[in-house]
């Protein structure tokens, strides 16, 4: 399957006891998928993964195959190791797996290849590389991304630079075949649309969902004059929801909005300050309020 459209890294709601709300990690998923996002994705960064429990991400995982089995769309999960790659057979819903470049030890790109191939040759579904240097350290060039897509199982990557630079306008005027490009800097999702990414993961989606699917719909079918405004007034949101690590301030709003339980993230991360929440509701009812534009009906496929 070549994946395209508007994938949710979903946040790991938290209780008031600290637990993973679980009923309400389900409606978020159900809310997205029925504002127009293609898909979600289980345990990424943006889920605190690494700061759950083994029986909590298990569960996790459950949650949210269910649902997508359920809607028939497709799932992607966080999984960096054999081991977590492993623990995704018997998920029918996962499509493919979101695999961080490995961080900090800047193994190069030819041990970025070699980590890859090892991942896919034991992988019960396909790969998706997970390419973001400003947290890896890790810098990969269009050539090294066209060297993973020749892998056997590599069926895509979320890139996520600091920048739209030479390697990204290179890797997207040739990108290679039936090899899903997904915009992954949610403040650069326009710009990367517009240069021809096939969809995005953006967590930044978690609200105004359906704008966010509006706006790679436009640039897919050509309509730039819709796409450029829209997607200017998205980026000043994802601005203001980037405004401390993610995802504190987007369970900050998600809280102001009645959606979750409380707005706890767990440590290392804090919870965001009361201004960055207030600015980012702001931001997003300027988006609601905004005049509205001709819609753009959903382009086909890639």
């Amino acid at each position: 399957m070549m994946l395209t459209g508007v994938h949710v890294p979903l946040i790991t709601p938290f209780d008031r006891a600290g637990a993973v709300a679980f009923e309400v990690l389900e409606e978020l998923a159900h809310q997205v998928l029925a504002a127009g996002a293609a898909g979600v994705v289980a345990l990424g960064t943006t889920a605190e993964a690494g700061a759950l429990g083994a029986a909590e991400r298990a569960r996790v995982l459950d949650v949210l195959n269910t649902v997508c089995l359920r809607r028939g769309v497709p799932l992607i999960a966080g999984a960096n190791t054999a081991e977590d790659l492993r623990e995704l057979a018997g998920h029918p819903a996962v499509t493919a797996a979101l695999c961080l470049v490995p961080p900090f030890v800047r193994p190069g790109e030819d041990g970025v290849v070699a980590h890859f191939a090892a991942l896919a040759a034991v992988s019960p579904v396909p790969l998706v590389v997970y390419h973001v240097p400003h947290r890896t350290g890790q810098q990969l060039s269009a050539r090294a991304v066209r060297r993973l897509a020749a892998i056997d199982a590599v069926t895509g990557i979320k890139y996520a630079p600091d920048a739209v630079d030479a390697d990204a306008v290179d890797l997207l005027t040739d990108p290679p075949h039936r090899f899903a490009v997904l915009a992954g800097t949610d403040t650069l999702l326009s710009p990367m649309l517009a240069l021809g990414a096939h969809g995005a993961i953006v967590a930044s989606a978690h609200l105004a969902t359906a704008r966010f699917v509006a706006l790679a719909n436009a640039w897919q079918a050509g309509h730039a004059d819709h796409a450029r405004p829209l997607g200017h007034r998205l980026a000043r949101l994802s601005t203001a929801l980037f405004a401390e690590p993610n995802p504190a301030v987007i369970k900050g709003v998600l809280h102001a909005q009645g959606l979750i339980p409380t707005p706890a993230v767990r440590l290392p991360l804090l919870p965001a300050a009361e201004a960055n929440i207030g600015t980012a509701v702001q931001s997003l009812h300027d988006m609601r309020t905004s005049p509205a534009r001709q819609p753009v009906g959903r382009a086909g496929p890639c």
